[in-house]
């Protein structure tokens, strides 16, 4: 690990009254809205005429980004530009993250330091290549002394990636100590996301249009992230020219329980949003059979058989989470 940053020295002066001041905040918050995040799309933070074409895209979250989308010497630009454009651009239902550097970078002290000088802070904040529970501990020691000042006591919330085998292996501890962190530092995990790419390069392995390399390490990402409550974001698509391949792995994944995609291109908004949409027909089916659940809940009864399949608790969760998405992403539906 690192040495402690400036922030993290700032941190041992003020963490008794940063803590206890945060910790009746966070405790004190009822559980979010679903929020979905189904396409997930990355917008470098130097370009500002990319950022001002956001609001019409209708895309879920978008990500100004202060680290990989942003050459070396561009890093201020980026921060610059993103602390005026999060005060100067309405993203309308868009939800608003920032990505910055990794902590083992050295740089992500002066991208919380830059963004949260905003008036309008980011609703969450990504965080890259998490290797280890120590990184994590740094990062909300950071984050706590960046929001000392700000009387609002904001909470962001927070968007993790996995990029290395270390941090594939570390992930459980890592997502333990996360929420172990959560009454005295200014963040709710919210997803988890895959960084194929770097992970690729970390273990040797060639990328494929299939992703059949990455088999193993998407299933664990999204069943350690269940296992969590959390959203899994699955990989992304760099061909952003290839739809078919692009709408043939959005559905795969959707199928394999991620709950989004990453996206590096505009074209790829509205494919990936409706591979991760359910249809209206199933929409129909998990209504239609949570009411039948109910009734039979009522008249004393168990399993059931609904539309010629035999229905229990998994299938009630199942349509459950259906309709939550599916309310989330209609017009009128929760976005918050």
């Amino acid at each position: 690990m690192a040495a402690p940053t400036k922030l993290g020295r700032v941190l041992c002066r003020t963490l008794p009254r940063v803590s206890s001041s945060l910790r009746s905040y966070c405790t004190a918050q009822e559980p979010p809205p679903y929020r979905p995040r189904r396409a997930l799309m990355y917008v470098p933070g130097n370009d500002e005429r990319k950022i001002l074409k956001i609001p019409t895209l209708d895309v879920d979250c978008a990500v100004l980004d202060c680290e990989d989308g942003v050459a070396a010497n561009k890093k201020d630009e980026a921060r610059a530009n993103i602390t005026r454009m999060l005060d100067e651009v309405d993203f309308g239902r868009t939800e608003c993250v920032v990505r910055v550097n990794s902590v083992d970078s050295e740089l992500a002290d002066d991208d919380l330091l830059a963004i949260l000088r905003a008036k309008n802070l980011p609703s969450g904040i990504m965080l890259p290549k998490v290797d280890s529970v120590e990184e994590l501990q740094q990062f909300a020691a950071n984050l706590n002394a960046a929001v000392a000042e700000i009387e609002a006591n904001p909470i962001f919330n927070l968007i993790t990636m996995v990029e290395s085998a270390r941090g594939l292996m570390n992930l459980q501890a890592i997502l333990e100590e996360a929420f172990n962190l959560v009454d005295m530092s200014p963040f709710r995990l919210a997803a988890v996301t895959f960084g194929s790419d770097d992970f690729c390069a970390d273990i040797g392995a060639s990328r494929t249009s299939d992703a059949k390399e990455l088999m193993y390490a998407r299933q664990k990402v999204v069943v350690t992230a269940k296992a969590f409550g959390l959203q899994a974001i699955d990989l992304v698509s760099i061909d952003f020219k290839d739809t078919e391949s692009l709408r043939r792995q959005s559905e795969e994944g959707a199928k394999m329980g991620f709950t989004g995609k990453q996206v590096i291109h505009p074209l790829q908004v509205p494919i990936v949003q409706q591979a991760f949409s359910p249809s209206p027909e199933r929409v129909v089916w998990a209504r239609g059979l949570i009411q039948a659940f109910q009734q039979h809940q009522q008249e004393g009864k168990g399993a059931f058989v609904y539309e010629g399949k035999m229905i229990d608790k998994p299938s009630l969760l199942q349509a459950q989470n259906v309709v939550q998405l599916a309310e989330a992403v209609e017009p009128s539906g929760s976005q918050q």
